[in-house]
């Protein structure tokens, strides 16, 4: 009987440190800080149009501390499923001036972003996917600011 006590005890212990490191791991990655894939054309040059891994940190974004050029990871407001990265380019009450359409022409619209809104665009304007197209996003849809590649090596440091 004692010998069993002995194992259940171990197993409780073991199972213990499993549980505490999963839980460090969802603080960390929800709170903290997260790896995020950027993909595609709309940040070229800033990303790789095959993928970077950049790490984004969620304590800037809780703070409200994003500013105009920061690069953030936002989930998208057309398929909430989506994360996609994209820089700051207006904040609430700042008038920004866009094309509608930089392909086909050169007609400019002007808006005012409204309170609790930020204006994010891609840094390829001819093949982003950004607020040109839904308007400005709710700052609450911002997941993190992204400062730091991952990957592919050549490119690792600081993206500040």
């Amino acid at each position: 009987m004692g010998q069993w006590r002995t194992m259940a005890k171990e197993l409780l212990d073991r199972s213990m440190i499993v549980v505490r490191f999963f839980c460090l791991l969802h603080v960390t990655d929800n709170y903290i800080c997260s790896p995020t894939i950027v993909y595609g054309p709309s940040m070229l040059p800033t990303f790789n149009l095959s993928g970077d891994v950049v790490l984004a940190e969620h304590i800037s974004t809780q703070l409200g501390k994003v500013g105009l050029g920061d690069l953030v990871v936002v989930r998208s407001p057309e398929n909430p499923r989506r994360i996609v990265t994209k820089r700051v380019v207006g904040m609430e009450g700042d008038t920004v001036s866009f094309f509608l359409d930089p392909r086909k022409s050169d007609r400019c619209r002007r808006l005012v972003v409204p309170k609790g809104h930020l204006w994010i665009q891609g840094d390829n304007v001819y093949a982003s996917n950004d607020s040109r197209h839904y308007g400005p996003i709710p700052y609450g849809l911002v997941q993190g600011k992204v400062f730091f590649r991952v990957w592919p090596p050549d490119g690792f440091g600081s993206l500040e």
